[in-house]
């Protein structure tokens, strides 16, 4: 029975509060959605949506609601304690200018940092050839043949090339990695970290005294060092592959501008970090790191990888290549967990390489070389000894320890930050910032803190002549034209909106992918990120200079303590899967504290998402598959039964909240229980915490850990598939094993565990973003916004169940924030398959619900709360015109083979083509629905064959005839 609304009168709203500004339907809409659904008011839905037995009947003590101005001006106070100094401290992080038309147009555009990752590519073209461009940066100046489009941080990269060298040449028994003791610090911590959970033994030497026995199956090597210098490897490549080890390279693309690439003297792998390439220090991130290797390793290679396809009238177009290696297909036997990269970043380095090209590049690098060459001379003039003949941009001063303090107290007044590398010895690192005056202020550090008695000029030398035959580059790079065509701002503008135009993302309109939470990222909450405060900070400046960030740490650690009901947390994470191997290695940990070692048997239901067996395999466990019953929930008699089997060995149980299938299971502390009594301890997966906010807390539910994805619950922007961030928040039994960091303490107990990001607290920079989401809605407005969305996902199920099934429901026949809707059984009567239907919603202006996932054969939509009824309503009559669409062809009135949702999506070159031979009219293609009219977005490319991309794999820009039209 429906029911009518009742008569409301709310208070009025003040015109301040965000909360109206962020949850999409109105108070009258959402009257109006309720009593579709049967129900009087909001808090009476929830009680029928939510089991009272997990349910959080308390308000979040995360203060109350603020206004944008509120916020915003005591963050301004907040980052004020920021000192921002000249840090020459280098390590992989280094200032750099931003380009302003890449700053505005980019970053700062919605347009780029709302869309999500390019899975249906026929409307991410802009996206994608920006990440073909990226690829092509990194294989050109790396000297290696492919290249995927970025991962994490260079720490992390790292250890995904270790993990490719051990399943490329390990073995039991081949199972040694040999790292350069001139590796970053961080990089070290990151890769012996990740090797402790594998089996794998790191050996941290000076590469002159590397063994090359039979149990070594690679090599780590920074070029240039940590301490700058640039050494010859081609000997020691040469020991590592008679040795049948690979031979992974840690390096600096700016610096590969005037260097020998690595791929050129013996490397297998060549991994680094692009922030110079355009990007904020951040205090640490989000940066793009990259990744390139040689071709017969492809299948091998973590992340993702753009390639180059066709669509089906043999247009070039550009899609997501070799998915099938990836860890949503191939789940535990994925080459890597990683399934965030850096697309923002990406893009960012890749047109700033763009917007300079080679020359330009080039120049900024012999800028930078000759800044540091002059730096040498001058300090050689001063009488300090310079460690190394052969450097890029990190000069290695001997000051001998009497001087070593001094030094440091005259850096410190004149707010410059030194690196001390061991007592006795400075490293100074300049960078595109470094101007004449910097090099004159550090002289005058350097000289008991006078004035040098010669200036710039005096000591300034022609860099170019310091390299020799083996260290100097000769081969060209970025050669292709998109590397020359856009260096004058008016160009470049134009570049980028052109590829703009070719993406969907949440300026056009609903992005309603299940599990992926595509809400409003607002403007209020992105603008801190840009303030120099936040943004001009190195990741290892002293800690009394960041003391802006470390109050915001401390009250967003508590605000998500808060919200997940849970003792500690750890920001270091800087990606949902990260969070996820974070987690599992903290339960490692204190199993091992505790004398348990052999509990390494990982339980995970079938529905869970890839990344959680490859999380476990990562983190040492083994993977044991826990069935799911015919409504999609575990199935608990399965479990019991598994947990008996493996009882004395169960280290962990990874279980998604609400479920994968968009359910609460009402029995999930009966679950949690059964592992407790058999010694586990329980992971959840917080990727749809956007249904627990304020609603239910996971360490009520009897969770251990549980990660939170920022970027989805937390208003991070996807960015094209990252930025984001992963904390973990964890019981207070599991505080002790938070993550640590080597070079700036972030959790300063001897059991944690090792650092699992390159920075201390991984994207710092980003992290502003969920600070003042979770200040603008309070703690009544996170609960409410959690209501809403669960509202909208129940309300699209409801108008759309007489049309396509909903395959499951929890208690009440509703569902929580995202529902499936089953499309298998058109295949039969109409030849219809749920891709189908993907590419059709484009036409209709809608980016395509989550694709056969956690299903084959199915759309798992999620509205969140931000979209309106308005918008909501749009996409139901799209999805019910669809099906409409289906009848006819059902009907036997539309052709089976050639009709308007197998031809999906029509471009405008298509429906404008003198040419029309589709039984249907141009109209019908290409304006299904009156908005369409009014507010049309065109794929620029027709459907996308992926196979013929897997087939014929080219993942740098191609040759520009290749761009030509197809022949008929």
């Amino acid at each position: 029975m429906v029911m009518v609304p009742r008569t409301i009168s709310p208070a009025p709203v003040a015109v301040d509060s965000f909360i109206p500004r962020h949850v999409g339907p109105s108070p009258a809409d959402q009257q109006v959605m309720l009593a579709t659904l049967g129900y009087d008011s909001l808090d009476a839905f929830i009680d029928a949506v939510v089991p009272e037995q997990i349910r959080f009947r308390g308000t979040l003590n995360t203060g109350a609601q603020q206004s944008e101005a509120q916020v915003l001006a005591s963050l301004r106070e907040m980052a004020a304690k920021n000192r921002v100094c000249r840090s020459f401290i280098g390590m992989g992080y280094y200032g750099t200018h931003t380009p302003n038309v890449i700053l505005r147009n980019v970053m700062e555009n919605p347009a780029w940092y709302t869309a999500y990752t390019p899975y249906q590519a026929e409307i991410a073209q802009g996206r994608l050839e920006a990440l073909l461009n990226y690829q092509t940066m990194v294989i050109d100046l790396t000297g290696l043949e492919i290249a995927n489009a970025s991962l994490l941080d260079e720490g992390t990269a790292a250890a995904e090339a270790m993990a490719l060298a051990f399943a490329s040449r390990g073995s039991a028994t081949k199972n040694v990695m040999l790292v350069a003791s001139d590796c970053h610090p961080q990089t070290i911590a990151v890769v012996e970290a990740r090797a402790s959970a594998r089996g794998v033994t790191i050996k941290v030497a000076d590469p002159r005294t590397f063994v090359m026995d039979e149990t070594v199956f690679g090599v780590l090597l920074q070029y240039p060092g940590t301490d700058g210098a640039v050494v010859d490897y081609r000997g020691l490549a040469e020991q590592a592959h008679a040795a049948n080890a690979l031979v992974i390279v840690a390096s600096d693309l700016l610096a590969l501008c005037v260097l020998t690439p690595p791929g050129e003297w013996g490397a297998d792998i060549v991994v680094g970090n692009t922030q110079r390439f355009g990007v904020p220090m951040g205090y640490g991130g989000p940066h793009a790191a990259f990744f390139a290797t040689r071709d017969e390793y492809k299948r091998l290679l973590p992340g993702r990888i753009i390639g180059l396809s066709r669509d089906v009238e043999g247009a070039p177009a550009l899609r997501m290549a070799l998915q099938t290696r990836e860890q949503h297909i191939r789940r535990e036997k994925a080459t890597s967990n990683v399934c965030t990269a850096q697309v923002l970043l990406a893009v960012m380095a890749s047109m700033y390489a763009v917007y300079h090209g080679p020359d330009g590049l080039t120049q900024i690098a012999h800028r930078v070389h000759t800044r540091a060459v002059t730096l040498a001379a001058g300090l050689e003039r001063l009488g300090f000894a310079i460690t190394h003949e052969h450097y890029f941009d990190t000069v290695r001063v001997e000051v001998g320890a009497h001087g070593q303090e001094d030094i440091l107290a005259a850096a410190a007044r004149h707010d410059i930050n030194l690196r001390v590398l061991e007592p006795g010895t400075i490293t100074v690192a300049v960078d595109e910032t470094t101007t004449e005056q910097d090099i004159a202020d550090l002289w005058q550090v350097f000289n008991n803190d006078a004035p040098a008695d010669f200036g710039y000029a005096d000591v300034a030398t022609d860099a170019d002549a310091r390299y020799d035959e083996r260290f100097r580059r000769v081969t060209p790079f970025l050669t292709h034209p998109t590397f020359h065509r856009y260096h004058s701002e008016t160009e470049m503008l134009r570049y980028l909106y052109s590829l703009q135009a070719k993406d969907f993302s949440l300026v056009h309109g609903m992005i309603p992918l299940g599990s992926c939470t595509m809400k409003l990222n607002a403007t209020a909450e992105m603008i801190p990120v840009t303030w120099p405060e936040f943004g001009a900070l190195h990741p290892f400046a002293p800690r009394e200079q960041a003391a802006g960030y470390a109050q915001m740490f401390r009250e967003l650690e508590h605000d998500l303590a808060e919200v997940t009901g849970f003792a500690g947390v750890s920001l270091q994470p800087n990606a949902g899967s990260q969070g996820e191997y974070a987690g599992l290695l903290v339960i490692r940990a204190y199993h091992h504290a505790r004398g348990d070692a052999h509990r390494t048997v990982c339980l995970i239901p079938q529905s869970a998402h890839g990344t959680n067996p490859a999380s476990a395999v990562m983190a040492g466990f083994s993977v044991v598959v826990v069935k799911t019953d015919t409504d999609g929930n575990i199935d608990v008699d399965d479990l019991r039964d598994k947990a008996v089997q493996h009882s004395a060995n169960l280290g962990a149980l990874m279980v998604t909240y609400p479920s994968t299938h968009g359910v609460f299971e009402a029995r999930i502390k009966e679950i949690t229980a059964i592992i407790h009594e058999h010694g586990g301890q329980v992971y959840m997966d917080g990727a749809n915490m956007n249904a627990m906010v304020g609603v239910s807390r996971p360490g009520d539910l009897g969770a251990d850990v549980c990660h939170l994805n920022l970027h989805k619950t937390f208003c991070i922007p996807h960015g094209g598939g990252g930025p984001g961030m992963g904390p973990i928040g964890v019981a207070s039994q599991l505080v002790p094993f938070l993550p640590s960091h080597p070079v700036v303490a972030s959790h300063e107990v001897s059991t944690a565990i090792g650092p699992i990001s390159a920075a201390p607290w991984g994207s710092a920079s980003i992290l502003p973003i969920s600070y003042v989401y979770i200040k603008l809605m309070g703690g009544e407005g996170l609960a409410y916004a959690t209501k809403v969305a669960i509202l909208n996902a129940n309300y699209i199920a409801k108008q759309l169940e007489a049309h396509y099934p909903v395959l499951y429901r929890g208690q009440n026949g509703l569902v929580a924030h995202e529902c499936i809707l089953d499309t298998r059984g058109l295949k039969t009567v109409a030849g219809i398959e749920a891709e189908d239907l993907a590419k059709r919603l484009m036409d209709y202006g809608f980016h395509a619900p989550t694709l056969s996932f956690p299903v084959a054969g199915t759309l798992m939509v999620e509205p969140t709360e931000s979209e309106s009824k308005e918008e909501i309503d749009r996409f139901i009559e799209a999805m019910i015109g669809m099906r409409h669409e289906i009848a006819a062809i059902e009907r036997g009135e539309a052709d089976r083979e050639d009709n308007v949702l197998k031809n999906a999506p029509h471009t405008a070159g298509h429906c404008t083509a003198d040419v029309w031979t589709h039984p249907y009219s141009r109209q019908q293609a290409a304006y299904p629905t009156p908005w369409t009219r009014d507010r049309k977005f065109w794929p620029t490319v027709r459907r996308v064959e992926s196979a013929f991309g897997d087939r014929n794999l080219v993942c740098a820009c191609p040759p520009i005839e290749s761009y030509a039209p197809a022949s008929a």
